[in-house]
């Protein structure tokens, strides 16, 4: 570390009891590393989101196993030349399947404002 602060100015709040436990519980819900950062990112942004990516990751997970089964079935049209009606039944729901988890997934977009 070079010993030279970025930022110089330094910002004294006083905060009862009650406020100080407010503000200390909404660091800790945002993840963030610690009270300055996180009024900086307040006097920036004007607000600060908590996300959570677990979500995100199944809906990742749920794609990814969706295309698997998709390419599994062009591999055997291409293997065989023919199109069945049952592959293409199953594509259609593979395809109806990811639409609704696209659409679970939106639903659950909302995110909370600390």
């Amino acid at each position: 570390m070079s010993g030279k602060r970025d930022r110089t100015n330094e910002l004294k709040v006083f905060l009862s009891d009650n406020e100080q436990y407010v503000l200390d519980e909404k660091v800790k819900v945002s993840r963030m590393r610690n009270k300055s950062e996180y009024i900086r990112h307040l006097i920036l942004y004007g607000y600060v989101y908590d996300i959570d990516y677990n979500d995100l990751k199944e809906y990742n997970y749920q794609i990814a196993a969706i295309g698997r089964n998709i390419n599994m079935i062009r591999e055997r049209i291409m293997k065989t030349g023919d199109v069945y009606e049952d592959d293409a039944k199953e594509i259609k729901e593979l395809m109806e399947k990811v639409w609704h988890t696209h659409e679970s997934m939106l639903s659950k977009v909302p995110l909370q404002k600390l």
